[in-house]
């Protein structure tokens, strides 16, 4: 009974960050974070990620964009958003009345983009750090092609560590041979933290059309089927990397939140099931405070990476 009435402390540090709980969503998902003010309480969860900024306005791929799989989503957005300008104008006010740590992702299609895109956002002290996506599989330039060279990664982060102040965390790409090669050379290059992963590019075909259902052709996979490679990818960079983690890729309930935790991941950011449950952060969020008070575990912390350690000897 003493181990369900007492609080666990659900806090921990990522970055020289200090968050209050472990939950945040996933970036896209929320949209400019408002939208889903009207669902979920945002001052509840330990931080909220942005959708990617660009330098300038982004209309996006042609439409379809959106095509459901067996266990998952398959999008091809491309990064449609204001702009960094009408962003920074008309939109991150707003966010000031936010009790949590705001966090902006930024694409860019050459590495003097993301520069300036961090440049502009580090000036603001409503944001708390950057996330780098440098791995978005559905956009015809940019993205992917610096995400999947070590040497290109690690251009990126330095140009943005040399922009801003802020903690900077690199979104990585599983669409690679190596992701702790790209997990080195970003570390390497100065990177504060580490988020994974990003979508699996993939492609669905109308084969009563005989095309391919996106109008972009490729996609990004998310949702359920792709966790089991993103606990895999978390598992493995965090045995290999010094570096904090923040773990997505399919997270629908709290124990699919903790199995990232148990691999190595600090943190958890919940991505594709905000579609089907407005309110699923919450509820994550939720279920492992219960989780952590049914088994004694009076420290969040204490779990990160304890998967490892029954593994000692193999």
């Amino acid at each position: 009974m003493e181990a369900l009435n007492s609080e666990p402390n659900l806090a921990v540090e990522i970055a020289g960050i200090k968050f209050k709980n472990p939950v945040m969503n996933a970036s896209g998902t929320f949209g400019l974070e408002k939208e889903y003010s009207i669902f979920v309480n945002l001052s509840q969860l330990g931080g909220v990620v942005l959708k990617s900024l660009t330098l300038r306005p982004c209309p996006g791929n042609p439409p379809p964009r959106i095509f459901e799989t067996a266990s998952g989503l398959l999008n091809s957005i491309g990064l449609q958003n204001p702009g960094v300008e009408n962003f920074t104008k008309f939109c991150l006010p707003g966010l000031k009345e936010l009790s949590t740590n705001i966090i902006a992702s930024i694409a860019g299609g050459t590495v003097e983009e993301y520069a300036a895109v961090a440049g502009k956002l580090g000036e603001s002290e409503i944001i708390t750090a950057l996330e780098l996506n440098i791995s978005c599989p559905n956009v015809r330039h940019g993205g992917m092609q610096f995400g999947v060279s070590p040497s290109a990664s690690a251009e990126v982060v330095k140009s943005v560590k040399a922009a801003t102040g802020k903690p900077v965390i690199v979104k990585l790409s599983p669409n690679v041979t190596s992701i702790v090669e790209i997990a080195y050379s970003v570390a390497d290059a100065g990177a504060d933290a580490l988020s994974m992963i990003n979508t699996l590019t993939g492609v669905a075909i109308d084969i009563y059309r005989r095309r391919p259902v996106l109008g972009n052709i490729k996609g990004g996979l998310s949702g359920p089927a792709v966790k089991p490679v993103a606990v895999r990818a978390v598992w493995e960079v965090y045995r290999e990397v010094d570096l904090p983690i923040i773990g997505m890729g399919g997270i629908t309930c709290a124990r699919d939140a903790l199995e990232f935790i148990m691999a190595g991941a600090r943190a958890v950011a919940v991505g594709t099931v905000n579609f089907i449950n407005p309110e699923a952060t919450i509820d994550i969020l939720e279920g492992i405070t219960l989780f952590l008070k049914e088994n004694g575990v009076k420290d969040i912390n204490d779990l990160v990476g304890v998967a490892h350690d029954t593994m000692q000897g193999f």
